[in-house]
């Protein structure tokens, strides 16, 4: 397969080379009722690696990524974190990743710290460990203002902020954010860019899925395409969309034919 090929040398690619890559997917099958949402995927993250999932709405892209993580368990197929399966061997994997799904259910009569002090104590992390790290997160996720807030009334900004800093409390090597932007206003997302950005640029591994291709053409390095539960396309961003846009290749990709509003003539002034 060609895209598997591809992938491959990019995994292998020098200073990867003798390691795992961040994350594989191997052959990830899951069906419900007659519908297949996900077909037989396969996929490599690269580690250090900036990794765009796209893909129209019911293409696959959260069910993948649930089974990828351990949340959904696959009717086939693998999953491995840094060569850990994620279901044999779940609790060390889940110890390599943080994981930010959508619509991420969170206690909501808690502050910002005591949920980030109530998951540092599930993980086993040591109390002082947990109060530096609650307040660094705080501080870097702007927080701190909303000290006596609980979380049922956070903004969508802010709640995305917090589900981040609880991926990352435990110091992850791998972080998956299924729609990590997704109805947050410009200065939460400016903000959480530039934590994602340096959290590459120190050595991690980020998997985000997103509808916007602007937004994956900028934070991104390389990308995979999925359409009707398979992938279509993956590499190196600028190899999968050529010499166009990410957003031209993706229409093109996935067979969607874009009307030109032909036929609302009572819109016409």
């Amino acid at each position: 397969m060609e895209t598997s090929t591809r992938q491959d040398a990019e995994a292998s690619r020098p200073g990867a080379e003798g390691s795992a890559p961040a994350l594989r997917l191997k052959g990830l099958h899951k069906v419900f009722a007659d519908n297949v949402a996900v077909n037989h995927v396969e996929l490599i993250v690269p580690r250090g690696s900036f990794f765009g999932l796209v893909g129209p709405n019911g293409a696959g892209k959260t069910t993948v990524l649930s089974m990828a993580v351990g949340l959904l368990r696959p009717d086939d197929g693998r999953s491995e974190v840094f060569g850990v399966d994620v279901w044999s061997e779940p609790v060390r994997a889940k110890s390599l990743m943080g994981v930010l799904p959508d619509g991420l259910a969170m206690p909501e009569r808690l502050t910002g710290r005591e949920l980030l002090t109530f998951i540092g104590q599930l993980r086993g992390i040591a109390d002082d460990v947990v109060a530096q790290r609650t307040q660094e997160l705080l501080d870097v996720m702007e927080l701190n203002g909303a000290e006596r807030t609980l979380i049922v009334d956070y903004s969508t900004g802010m709640r995305k902020k917090i589900g981040l800093a609880t991926a990352l409390l435990h110091g992850p090597r791998l972080l998956v954010l299924d729609e990590p932007f997704e109805a947050v206003d410009p200065v939460s997302a400016a903000a959480l860019k530039s934590i994602l950005v340096r959290f590459v640029a120190s050595g991690g591994s980020v998997v985000l899925s997103s509808h916007v291709m602007a937004l994956v053409e900028q934070l991104c390095d390389t990308v995979a395409v999925m359409a009707e539960g398979k992938v279509v396309a993956a590499g190196p961003l600028d190899e999968v969309r050529g010499g166009g846009t990410l957003e031209e290749t993706f229409v093109r990709l996935v067979g969607v034919e874009v009307g030109d509003g032909e036929g609302l003539s009572w819109l016409a002034s």
